[in-house]
């Protein structure tokens, strides 16, 4: 009978908003710790995987030797290759094409690579406005490989130091 007596003053007596504004109140005196966005970055790990890349030899010709391993490897299967034969005989890629949609970002097409032609940079800030966008062909991936392969390749070297 006391059990209830007491539910009952409790329910008239705001006691559960009262306990939600004690831990309000807790809070609200101590130094914030929210980030603001765009301004401040928060700390990524080393071993983030984000944005996919494509490289180039410092001659500026592309790395990819079309061996397919990166599409074989692919859980996901968002890596979509055609390769043919040049001149010299070589075998590179007519169509290099990742699906972000379907990517899980695993990491294993940038292990399966012997040449170190696909990366997995570290930029997380991307954003797609437009259907189709989500299909990196490998124009874009040389671009965005372009762009960011002084990271890149300084990424790599201090990876090196701890292999």
């Amino acid at each position: 009978m006391w059990q209830r007596l007491a539910q009952y003053i409790k329910s008239f007596s705001f006691w559960d908003l009262l306990s939600g504004m004690r831990v309000t109140g807790k809070y609200f005196w101590k130094t914030k710790f929210t980030i603001q966005y765009p301004e401040e970055k928060t700390p990524t790990s080393p071993r983030f995987r984000g944005l996919h890349a494509l490289r180039r030899y410092p001659n500026g010709e592309e790395r990819c030797i079309a061996c397919k391993l990166c599409e074989a490897v692919c859980p996901a299967l968002a890596i979509t290759i055609e390769a043919e034969s040049r001149e010299d005989g070589t075998r590179r890629t007519t169509l290099y094409e990742v699906d972000l949609f379907k990517c899980i970002y695993c990491g294993f097409c940038e292990e399966a690579c012997p040449v170190d032609s696909i990366v997995l940079t570290d930029m997380a800030d991307y954003h797609l406005e437009h259907r189709g966008e989500n299909i990196l062909t490998k124009d874009k991936l040389l671009a965005i490989g372009d762009r960011y392969e002084e990271q890149i390749a300084k990424d790599r070297a201090e990876e090196e130091k701890y292999r």
